[in-house]
Parts: C-alpha cells; structure tokens; sequence
C-alpha cells in the first residue's frame, strides 16, 4: 500500500516518507478501511515534533488518527455488513503505530462509525478528534439541557463542534471569537450569541447570563480562567482541553467560593463509552443538516509534508485534508 511515515521525529519535509508498505490486515474485533480521506489535528503534529518530549512510540509511524473511507475487510468476530460501508473512524494512531495516512488503515470496530448519506469523505475525516473533544467537553459536567454553555474559541474546530452538540442538546450556546470575520462560522454552529474575545468580553456575557453561566468550554485555560471564573454561576464548571500556558497560575480562592468543578481533557484517554456516545450523537447532528467543517485544502498523500506545514501556518481558515 501507498503510504506516510516517519522515524524520527522534526520538521515535517525532513523526516515525512511516501512509500510501499506491506497491506495489513485487520485482527479479532478490527476492520480494514480503503482510505479516502485523512484528517490533520494539532495533535498529529505535536507527536511528529516531538512538542511534548514523548520521543518516538514506536519505530515506524503512520501519523493521523481520523479517516474516512470503506470497510474492505473484517477480522474475527465482526459482522460482514460492515463491508463496502462508508465510515469514518477515530483513534488510530492512538496507542498503536499506524494511522490513516496511508491506503489501508486497521482498527478495532468500537473506533468506526457509519458516515451517514450524503456526508463527504472529507468531513468523515475531521470528525474523529475535534469531534469527540467536543462532545466529552460538553458532557463531561452533566446534562446541559436548559444550562447555559460558554464556547470558548467557538470557530476553532473543536469549539463548532461543541457549539453545535451543546446545541443539539437543549442548552443555551453563547460561543466567542477572535474576530467579526469568525462570528458566522460559530453562528452557523448553532450559537444563539456570539460575542467577540476583547475586553468587553465579560461584560457581554454577564448581558446575556446575568445570573452566570453553567459550564464553560475552554480552549485556552491559562489566558481565560480569570474571566471564567468570574462569569461562572455558583456549582459552575470548566473543561478544558487545551492551554496557552503549560503552567498556568489559577485564582484557587475565587474557584473555592464558587465551588466550581474543573475538567482537564485528554482525547485519547476518554471512556469507550464515552467515544461511543460521541460518535453517535455526532452522527444525529450530521444527519440533522449539520454542515460540519470548512475544507480548506485537500492535498494529495504524495504532498502531505505541505499539508503538515499549511496546519502549522494556515493561510485561511478551515480543515487540510489529504486525499488518497
């Protein structure tokens, strides 16, 4: 199979390899997916760079771990009619060394989700872990039906998607963004307010929740726990799955006095249950009218150093794919 790799980590044009791998084939309880799309998350570069000092897993490794394609071969144990379906999946290059940038990706079925009709291929393959993020950040706290939700960064790809999931799920969806250009992206999301990130910020939101918010998507934990904590209603909580600062300095007391919950959030290690639920309600939201994401670039396998290269300095914004 035509294939991405690389095995040792650094820029992307000096350590990303096309080539010929052997196919694999799927084990007990995996599928086989004919690839037709590959996804790129922040997340696949930082391990090719090496951003967190992990060092390399695993000799050889095929980077990205969302995809969407076919089901073109089933292991023991999993039904036929898996086969030929349109799916996308999630997870698989999470505690496993090949993942979708290459022809044929394996993974166990418990990580494969029917694309539902007429969703693109393209779409199917960003859903996996902005998606699940998304979902684990709304939940995490509880049921959020009549609650209001802060999205912090809600044009990002993860703040769309809980913006939109929240919404699907009965809550009040106030989203922030950097800029005006970003206010459609989150309305179009499902947000019913959408307030830009200056320093009027706070004073918007209390505009629109004077009684406090209920729970706050954070995607920037060290730069917005100050001003969370002080939109949050009393029993108010905060998930965070990302931050600016990797020692961020936090107002403990004002936290006490509020009794606010905090949740840090690690995709690859969420319940199976929880992943499951995800993709399921992912899913009912495509199948709903969702539009999902902006493609920005679809770049071929034979290019995907450019690809890595255009998330790490987008020029416009919007998802890069590659295409098989």
């Amino acid at each position: 199979m035509r294939a991405a790799w690389y095995e040792k980590q650094g820029p992307a044009k000096d350590v990303l390899t096309v080539g010929e791998m052997p196919d694999p084939h799927p084990a007990a309880g995996e599928v086989r997916i004919r690839i037709a799309a590959s996804g790129i998350n922040p997340g696949d570069i930082k391990k090719r760079e090496d951003a967190f000092s992990y060092g390399m897993p695993y000799p050889r490794i095929i980077p990205h771990s969302d995809g969407a394609g076919h089901v073109d071969e089933v292991g023991d144990g999993v039904p036929s009619d898996w086969l030929t379906h349109p799916v996308w999946c999630f997870g698989a290059q999470s505690y496993r060394p090949f993942g979708t940038a290459a022809e044929f990706t394996v993974v166990p079925v418990k990580q494969v989700a029917r694309l539902p009709q007429p969703v693109s291929m393209e779409q199917g393959a960003c859903l996996g872990i902005p998606g699940i993020t998304a979902h684990r950040a709304v939940h995490v706290a509880g049921d959020v039906r009549g609650r209001t939700v802060l999205v912090q960064g809600a044009a990002g790809s993860v703040g769309l998607c809980a913006v939109q999931l929240a919404r699907q799920a009965g809550a009040q969806v106030i989203g922030t963004v950097r800029s005006p250009s970003d206010k459609s992206t989150a309305t179009k999301a499902g947000a019913h307010e959408v307030v830009l990130t200056d320093a009027k910020l706070a004073a918007s939101v209390k505009a629109l929740a004077p009684n406090g918010v209920d729970h706050v998507v954070e995607v920037a934990f060290g730069v917005n726990i100050e001003v969370d904590v002080d939109l949050l209603a009393a029993g108010g909580s905060i998930a965070a799955y990302a931050t600016n600062a990797e020692k961020p300095v936090i107002p403990f007391w004002p936290l006490v006095f509020k009794n606010v919950r905090l949740f840090f959030l690690g995709s690859d290690d969420f319940p199976k249950k929880a992943k499951m639920s995800a993709a399921t309600d992912l899913n009912a939201a495509l199948e709903a009218g969702w539009s999902g994401f902006e493609i920005a670039e679809r770049i071929p396998l034979e290019e995907i150093a450019r690809a890595h290269e255009f998330v790490e300095h987008p020029v416009r914004a919007g998802r890069v794919v590659v295409i098989l």
